[in-house]
């Protein structure tokens, strides 16, 4: 039996020997690995990096009782095999299986949720200011990596955590994809010194003995200065000393042993405040193929043979809708030199990593930081630059407060591009893209389009770039629908149209946004076999809506059905509803979408029929606003 298959909780964690948790750090990869190669998970190459310091955090620490917080939850694979979850491991990010981030409802071991970064370091210090007031004991621990001391947030709790001098513990797992200071044994050897209990234990003592004398509190400033230079020259700590923290390392993250022994000095010593453990780790340890993929360092492989990481997915006949972005915004940057594309850390996944081939000076990647590129892009339109953020739905929701006060109330000419807009299928529901029609909409001067395929879209980049203020279009993960292309053409603001006419008296108007448009046109041809003539609309732009148009056909039919892939509350069937009602037209209405709960991790496409905004859905939709039976099928009941 493996020393993996032993292991049921962090209590069986414990019971093995120091010199056996290298030989588990080796079984726990090999897990990871044949799961992502299995096609569910999707993180490798943080769970991978982080494989050490998850071991010696349990093995060290008493979890649930000090409470491991992760920041982001790509590195969290191995606490979830450490953690009771061993044998449901491989449904993670199927349907109905685990969660592929921590999730305070799957564990009780999962003290935080996340699927965004730069959030454990305020939570860990929430938890032990809340523990403090209950008089409750424990340790906290943050696991920051992944490139999210990039993020502002990240910052804001460590400012506020050494301004308290609470016993927060943060280990800074550098993976060489932020940032990655080298300095040496000697600096590792000093920190060591400083992580040692004897250490901390003189550094209370004299500051005790200090204080009852005169002018002992300059003799104690002076020490510190002593202690604070020695330091700034034989580690890259300063910035955290300057914040308040101890700092300690850089430490070798793989050296497991060595990990464990640095957290025991922490837990045990008398450290006065905040402690900053700086690892240094290598994304996707141990796997070859993740290694040397230097761009991500296999981020996101899944579905890959294992020998040689290649993958192993049919390649859709149709490329999907980034790539087509990605291409168009290539071919505005070519025609104006004053089109430029911002991203957060994402310039792999909104395409636009061969755009900054192309254009390495005019694409900005400016790291986890979404609030800071929406500012970023606003300083630039005031210069008169046409810039392009590329950011996924999911994570534009970071920088709303950029995009209200920075940049809509200027009408700066900005255009947001939001990749995932809709459901995204395995990441779950911290990462779907269900908000933005609703966040956006309510946005004064702000144009809000969704192209139904690579064409629109193509039509909508160009619009946005034409637009005198902000301007966002929102487009789906995954392939695009094939449409032939033809040059892109400038649409005309507010304008919708018929895309499946039904002649005089329709019987019903369905108007579907975005990816539900050609569902909605499939439906209605099905719908036409029966005798039920029903006229779709593609409205383009959410904002501002073509009421004219929409109204006029819903006084004609007397009855619609409004489709979305986003969700219901102050989405677009509350906007056709609203402009129903200026125009004093009460009417039956059929709003499909996603309800007012957050959907977890799945099949998308499966998720579509759950929803009813696929075809047989819509047909249900239609057959219920004109009081006709309705077969069932896998939508959600009404």
């Amino acid at each position: 039996m493996s020393l993996l298959e032993k292991i049921d909780g962090p209590e069986d964690v414990k019971a093995l020997r120091e010199d056996q948790l290298p030989a588990l750090c080796a079984e726990l990869r090999d897990e990871i690995i044949t799961t992502c190669a299995a096609g569910n998970g999707a993180h490798l190459g943080a769970s991978l990096g982080a494989v050490e310091l998850v071991v010696a955090m349990h093995y060290v620490f008493d979890s649930p009782r000090d409470r491991l917080v992760y920041d982001v939850g790509h590195q969290a694979y191995a606490h979830k095999l450490l953690t009771g979850r061993r044998e449901a491991f491989r449904s993670i990010r199927k349907d109905g299986g685990l969660a592929g981030f921590p999730e305070r409802a799957e564990s009780e071991h999962d003290a935080f949720g996340v699927g965004h970064a730069s959030t454990a370091i305020s939570a860990g210090l929430g938890m032990i200011e809340a523990r403090r007031m209950k008089s409750e004991v424990g340790k906290v621990v943050a696991l920051v990596g992944d490139g999210s001391m990039t993020g502002g947030v990240a910052f804001e709790g460590l400012n506020q955590a050494g301004y308290l001098e609470r016993d927060l513990i943060v280990l800074l797992n550098d993976n060489e994809m932020s940032i990655s200071p080298n300095v040496g044994a000697l600096s590792e050897w000093f920190s060591k010194k400083f992580a040692g209990q004897t250490f901390n234990r003189w550094r209370r003592n004299v500051k005790e003995v200090l204080h009852a004398l005169p002018h002992g509190d300059s003799a104690i400033e002076g020490i510190r200065r002593a202690i604070d230079s020695s330091k700034a020259l034989l580690t890259p700590g300063i910035l955290f000393e300057g914040l308040g923290f101890q700092y300690i390392g850089p430490t070798d993250g793989h050296d497991v042993i060595s990990m464990v022994r640095i957290l025991r000095q922490v837990a045990a010593a008398e450290i006065d405040g905040p402690v900053v453990i700086h690892c240094r780790t290598t994304k996707g340890k141990g796997y070859a193929p993740a290694e040397s993929d230097l761009r991500t360092r296999g981020h996101g492989l899944a579905n890959f043979e294992i020998a040689t990481g290649k993958s192993v997915a049919k390649k859709p006949a149709v490329p999907s809708y980034t790539d087509f972005f990605a291409e168009a915004v290539s071919e505005h940057m070519a025609k104006d030199a004053n089109v430029i594309a911002i991203t957060a850390a994402m310039l792999e996944g909104t395409g636009l990593i061969k755009t900054k081939e192309r254009f390495p000076e005019r694409v900005y990647d400016v790291g986890i930081a979404e609030q800071h590129a929406v500012t970023f892009a606003a300083g630039m339109a005031c210069e008169g630059i046409r810039p392009i953020v590329a950011i996924y739905s999911t994570f534009l929701q970071r920088a709303y407060d950029q995009i209200i006060h920075d940049v809509a109330l200027q009408n700066l000419p900005v255009s947001f591009a939001l990749d995932r807009g809709g459901l995204v299928g395995a990441d779950g529901k911290t990462h779907q893209g269900l908000f933005d029609i609703a966040y956006l909409r309510c946005i004064p001067s702000m144009v809000v389009m969704a192209p139904a395929d690579e064409q629109e879209l193509r039509n909508m980049i160009a619009t946005s770039l034409e637009i005198d203020g902000p301007s966002a279009y929102r487009f789906p993960r995954g392939s695009a629908v094939g449409v032939p292309a033809s040059p892109p053409q400038v649409l005309e603001v507010g304008k919708g149209r018929v895309v499946h006419p039904a002649g005089p008296n329709p019987d019903v108007l369905i108007v579907a946004l975005g990816t539900t448009v050609h569902p909605a046109v499939a439906a209605a041809k099905s719908l036409q076999a029966e005798g039920i003539r029903a006229v779709v609309v593609d409205p383009r732009f959410v904002k501002p809506l073509d009421a004219d148009l929409i109204c006029d056909l819903a006084a004609q039919a007397g009855k619609v059905v409004t489709v979305e892939e986003g969700c219901l509350q102050g989405g677009f069937g509350t906007a056709v509803l609203e402009a129903l009602q200026d125009r004093k037209l009460y009417l039956p209405v059929e709003r499909l979408g996603i309800p007012d709960h957050f959907v977890e991790h799945g099949n998308s496409d499966k998720q579509k029929v759950h929803y009813g905004i696929d075809q047989a859905g819509i047909v249900a939709g239609v057959r219920r606003v004109l009081g006709l039976p309705v077969q069932l099928h896998g939508a959600k009941a009404s």
